[in-house]
């Protein structure tokens, strides 16, 4: 088959990408070289859904932040994935950093960014009692928002293969040809075929750019480390809290999650290794020391888990920084298109994202696109036994006996759940996949009770033998063998 477009990368900004194209008559793929989606930068990240008053206005991170914000609350509702408009607080504790955040202020103005003010010490401690009493104030962004990003991440690919996109997993890009007005994209498994292709492969967006002839930049890795609190500690933050934002970025935050958590980090290291998601301990410390800033006497004991992503930030050749997102149709490869660079927020902006790209490929392919009058806007996800009621849980297992066996005792997640996860459009097909799509090892004994049960039954539902069950893809075998 030669696709109408091939989309290098199933992050949350290829799969947005997808879903956008799959709104219309198009033959469309997207390929990734993990056996999952979201399996890089979009699987560790803050989960924030920015309001749009950092980026430089006139930037293409401004506008598509401000739309793709705008976006996420229907999205959220249609694709069923969990999303709070909690809004964000960046706390000032002296008068510089009053100033500078007047200055947040009027760029997010300039932005077009709606609910902004700038509030006193006294209203900041009534939204939120536990903040410094060194804080003397703070700029108020209601229109912000806080979503589980490799569930989003899950929500936007599975809506794009409901209406058509083939989804290739599994399938590492090795090279990139063009003859004949088609580019050949070569890969371990098969060569795809395609008359246009988004490069949206995140921090190896450099390499792929490289390989088709296009545009040539780099992509600088920058590590950021996180700890997450269990949910005995929801009590401390219900707004996503900011300190003033450095040249580094926006500095570490505390922040609600979606899942009744409580999140800190980042930390910001530039490096050369892509894969570098190791923590340590004097990267944790200074997270832990920077959070206690904004919040006193957080209770270490109560840390749950602690990880590390990598954002990609873009370079141009001569070493200066791009400081944007690059989406564009190159200039000297024709029907080769970058979206290369989106490090934060550039979740917050995905959806804008892929509206964006779609008015480049209509004008790469120079026709006029015609709408999928097939396109199905809704995806029902998976109901949370935890979060029903108990007429509604009765119900479920009534219907599905798999509902009354409770597998992760911590999150009260089910068999049910996770058989659904399994057998999903796009389903998971290892440990971390069932985690992500279900919580199922996500509570406060971190999957130390589910995970052989979690084993045996993606076992089942694979058939595949316990020894081949995996962690995270490639070779994370979590058993040898047997012990008798």
């Amino acid at each position: 088959m030669i696709y109408d477009i091939a989309i290098i990368g199933a992050g949350v900004v290829g799969s947005c990408i997808a879903r956008e194209l799959a709104k219309y008559r198009l033959n469309v793929c997207m390929i990734e070289k993990a056996d999952d989606v979201a399996c890089g930068t979009s699987k560790a990240n803050s989960g924030i859904i920015h309001a749009g008053f950092d980026a430089k206005p006139g930037t293409l991170m401004a506008k598509l932040n401000v739309e793709g914000t705008a976006m996420y609350p229907e999205l959220a509702q249609s694709l069923h994935f969990d999303y709070k408009n909690n809004g964000s607080l960046v706390i000032g504790f002296c008068e510089e950093d009053m100033e500078h955040i007047k200055k947040l202020y009027e760029r997010g103005q300039s932005n077009g960014v709606p609910g902004l003010r700038i509030i006193d010490g006294e209203e900041l401690h009534r939204l939120e009692p536990n903040v410094s009493e060194e804080a003397c104030g703070a700029l108020l962004a209601e229109s912000a928002g806080i979503v589980s990003p490799y569930m989003a991440t899950w929500a936007f690919a599975e809506n794009a293969v409901m209406n058509g996109v083939k989804l290739f997993l599994e399938t590492e890009v090795h090279g990139i040809e063009k003859a004949d007005g088609l580019f050949v994209i070569k890969t371990g498994k098969t060569d795809i075929s395609a008359k246009c292709v988004v490069n949206a492969a995140g921090l190896y967006a450099d390499v792929v750019s490289e390989m088709a002839g296009a545009r040539k930049f780099k992509i600088v890795p920058r590590r950021g480390e996180y700890y997450l609190l269990d949910n005995k500690c929801a009590y401390l933050a219900s707004h996503t809290l900011f300190q003033t934002p450095d040249k580094m970025g926006k500095g570490v935050l505390v922040t609600p999650t979606v899942d009744g958590n409580i999140l800190s980090g980042p930390t910001a290291a530039d490096g050369n290794d892509k894969s570098a998601t190791e923590t340590t301990a004097a990267g944790q410390d200074e997270v832990f020391r920077k959070s206690g800033k904004t919040i006193p006497d957080i209770p270490r004991r109560n840390i749950i888990n602690s990880f590390a992503g990598v954002r990609a930030l873009a370079y141009n050749e001569d070493g200066t920084p791009v400081n944007d997102f690059i989406i564009e149709e190159d200039s000297a490869v024709h029907g080769f298109i970058n979206v290369a660079g989106i490090c934060s927020p550039g979740l917050s902006a995905a959806p804008a994202i892929g509206s964006y790209v779609r008015e480049i490929v209509e004008k790469s392919l120079g026709v006029k696109l015609e709408a999928n009058r097939d396109f199905v806007a809704v995806r029902k996800g998976i109901e949370s036994f935890k979060d029903a009621d108990d007429e509604r849980r009765a119900q479920l297992i009534e219907n599905n006996p798999l509902y009354g066996r409770i597998i992760c005792r911590c999150e009260m997640i089910t068999e049910g759940e996770i058989v659904a996860a399994i057998k999903s459009p796009v389903g998971a097909v290892d440990l971390d996949g069932v985690k992500r799509r279900t919580r199922a090892g996500m509570g406060r004994c971190q999957s130390g009770f589910c995970s052989p049960r979690v084993t045996e039954i993606l076992s089942r539902e694979l058939g595949i033998p316990m020894t081949d069950v995996r962690k995270n893809g490639g070779c994370s075998y979590v058993l040898t063998g047997k012990t008798r």
